[in-house]
C-alpha cells in the first residue's frame, strides 16, 4: 500500500527538494506537485490523493484558505518557515506541522504518522473497524508501538491535546495520535456527543449536568456555549415523560 500526495508549495526548491526525499521513503507515492494553491484545485478534479503536503504562505490563496475550501480533505501536513501559525492548524485537524528547512528524519517520522492515520480510518480486517460501520463495537488505536483495543462499552470520554488525544476508558487513558474531529466522524452519534471543542463524551456515561458542566465518575468536564443547545435537546429525548423542565 502507497499513500498517493502531493506537494503544493510556491518555492521551487522548497517543493522538488520535498519531492526528492518523499519518493525515497517506500510507501511514499508522488502524484503531483503544484505551484501554488489554485493549481493544486485544479489538481484535486482530476485526483484524489491521501494526503497533501501543504505550504502556508502562498500568493493569492494561501494554504489554509485552501484548506477551508475543501468539503472532505484528505490528510494534511503543513509545511512551513513560521511557528506562529501551529495555534490554527490544530483546530483544522492537520496530521502534522513541518518547519522548514525539513530535515529527512522530520519528514519521515510525519509520513509514519500519516500511514498511521491512514491505516486507523480505514480500518483493518485483522483489527475490526470503527464504530461508525456499525460492524464491531470495539476499535483499535496505535499507542507506544502497541495496538490498544477500545471497547465502546467501556469508553467515557475523549479529550483533545492538540494533535493527539487522551483517550479515557472505565480501566484505561491512553494519548494517541488522532484528532478531535475523526473520532467524531466514526464514533456513532446515537451513543457520543461532542460537548465541548476539546471533549467528546459518551453519553449513557454521564451521571449529571450542572450549568455548564457535565458529570462522569469524580470528573468534570466543561460544556461549550456553541454545545449546550444539542445537549440539551439530548437530554431532552431522554427525560421521563412527565418529568418538570
Amino acid at each position: 500500500m502507497k499513500l498517493r500526495c502531493i506537494i503544493v508549495d510556491d518555492e521551487p526548491f522548497a517543493r522538488h527538494g520535498l519531492a526528492e526525499d518523499i519518493r525515497t521513503i517506500d510507501f511514499m507515492e508522488v502524484t503531483g506537485i503544484a505551484e501554488s494553491a489554485l493549481q493544486a484545485m485544479e489538481l484535486l478534479v482530476k485526483q484524489t490523493p491521501d494526503l497533501i503536503f501543504l505550504d502556508i504562505e502562498m500568493p493569492k490563496l494561501n494554504g489554509f484558505d485552501l484548506l477551508r475550501t475543501l468539503e472532505q480533505p484528505p490528510m494534511i501536513i503543513l509545511t512551513t518557515a513560521y511557528a506562529h501559525y501551529a495555534p490554527e492548524s490544530y483546530d483544522l485537524g492537520v496530521i502534522d506541522y513541518l518547519l522548514k528547512p525539513i530535515s529527512f528524519n522530520r519528514l519521515l517520522k510525519a509520513c509514519h504518522k500519516a500511514k498511521d492515520y491512514y491505516t486507523l480510518i480505514r480500518g483493518d480486517t485483522n483489527q475490526g473497524s470503527l464504530a461508525g460501520s456499525g460492524v464491531n463495537d470495539y476499535f483499535f488505536v496505535k499507542c507506544n508501538g502497541r495496538q490498544e483495543k477500545i471497547c465502546l462499552q467501556e469508553l467515557l470520554y475523549i479529550e483533545a491535546a492538540d494533535n493527539y488525544i487522551f483517550i479515557h476508558t472505565t480501566s484505561k487513558k491512553l494519548l494517541v495520535y488522532h484528532t478531535l474531529k475523526n473520532m467524531e466522524e466514526y464514533l456513532p452519534a446515537n451513543r457520543f456527543i461532542k460537548v465541548h471543542k476539546s471533549f467528546i463524551v459518551a453519553f449513557d456515561k454521564v451521571d449529571s449536568l450542572e450549568g455548564n458542566q457535565l458529570f462522569i465518575g469524580e470528573r468534570t468536564i466543561p460544556v461549550g456555549r456553541n454545545f449546550r443547545d444539542a445537549l440539551a435537546e439530548r437530554v431532552a429525548k431522554n427525560k421521563l415523560p412527565g418529568a418538570r423542565k
